[in-house]
């Protein structure tokens, strides 16, 4: 079988899109190994890119534009020009890894799949600029007119697919994603010790992972902290990058008055966030919504138990054995991390509770369901 992708944030986006990209190119490599897989690659300029290109040598083919105009305008090739290279290379499965494929493939004896991870931009458009919303619009529907299989990460997107874009549902296949295997194992204490040391971390903590934006609420996570903080030893960790709303995270930490017991860390790289992960006493992810939420994942492997939302795609994602909250009441919150942070037979059970829920999206299971559905494809 021959799979080409559109693989532009696999290297020039290292956060949920840009991982997602990469899991499935490194889960077929692992679990495929029969495939041919074809990456179709911009210019390739930051570091990390490059390196992760480097690391596939030999296990895939890739492509980069060779045209001048190609070369030039990289959107202009990848929306149009690309579809030129992939009549050359006879493929059999095209997949846009996130809410597009080209133009132009209609003709061509290819299948066409793509990858619809959420559609937050209808649900929250206050969050989005109108142009944003306009050009997402064009292309999300464009993607999913054109494909022959639509591929949903969580059945919440599958609902909001029908709802919004009116997706013909027989198009529609639920695939989850997975997360790294760096979060699949155990780490040694000292490991541990090493990244408490490094972040100043000397008493237990409440963690949280995620970009600073509205959507991820830590505004109320930190209010509902304040609330608790007299009741609990833990302090509160805020791992992210972020901006105007970072900003005022920072800024309400010290009108609290809370600067000895909540830390914002930004330069946390990946390698390190399994550590953070399993030497934290409890994760809490307050979020109001998400596409599937990678970090509940990231953190049931990692043996440390959740504390989430209630609703959208949140039950899928943790399970029946987190704990789940109000994400627009500060005392739900507080009343939830009070609750977990007190009752060590309530952890126990969450963490193993957890730990077998994870399971079903390690990247072996994902991998080989993907594969199925690209058989499914195939055959109709």
């Amino acid at each position: 079988m021959r799979i080409g992708f559109e693989a532009k944030r696999a290297t020039h986006n290292f956060r949920g899109l840009g991982n997602y990209s990469r899991g499935i190119v490194e889960g077929l490599i692992e679990y495929g190994p029969k495939q041919e897989l074809f990456l179709y690659v911009p210019p390739v300029k930051n570091h990390k890119g490059k390196e992760w290109i480097e690391s596939l040598q030999g296990k895939v083919h890739v492509r980069l534009p060779d045209s001048f105009l190609g070369k030039s305008f990289s959107p202009i090739w990848r929306s149009f020009l690309i579809a030129d290279d992939i009549k050359k290379e006879k493929l059999d499965i095209f997949h846009g890894l996130s809410h597009e494929i080209p133009m132009r493939l209609d003709s061509l004896p290819v299948k066409k799949v793509v990858t619809m991870h959420d559609l937050i931009y209808l649900r929250y458009p206050e969050f989005f600029p109108w142009i944003d919303r306009v050009v997402y619009s064009q292309k999300f529907s464009y993607a999913c007119k054109h494909s022959d299989m639509v591929i949903a990460i969580c059945e919440q997107t599958k609902e909001d697919l029908i709802r919004f874009l009116k997706v013909d549902e027989k198009k529609i296949r639920v695939h989850y994603q997975s997360c790294s295997p760096l979060f699949y194992d155990q780490l040694p204490g000292d490991k541990l010790q090493d990244v408490k040391t490094k972040f100043q971390l000397n008493k237990p903590f409440i963690l949280n992972v995620g970009a600073f934006e509205e959507r991820k609420n830590q505004l109320t996570l930190l209010e509902a902290y304040a609330l608790a903080s007299s009741k609990i030893e833990a302090d509160l960790v805020l791992v992210g990058q972020g901006k105007a709303y970072k900003d005022r995270v920072v800024q309400r930490v010290a009108e609290l008055n809370l600067g000895q017991r909540v830390k914002v860390l930004n330069s946390v790289h990946h390698e390190e966030l399994p550590a953070l992960y399993q030497a934290a006493d409890l994760f809490c992810f307050p979020s109001l919504f998400e596409g599937f939420g990678i970090p509940i994942v990231e953190s049931l492997f990692s043996r440390t138990p959740v504390i989430t939302s209630h609703g959208s795609v949140f039950p899928e994602s943790a399970g029946p054995d987190a704990v789940y909250v109000d994400p627009l009441s500060v005392q739900s919150i507080a009343d939830a991390i009070i609750q977990v942070s007190g009752n060590a037979s309530l952890r126990e059970k969450m963490i193993s509770g957890g730990l077998e829920y994870v399971q079903r999206f390690h990247r072996r299971d994902s991998t080989l369901k993907l594969m199925d559905l690209y058989s499914q494809v195939l055959t109709h």
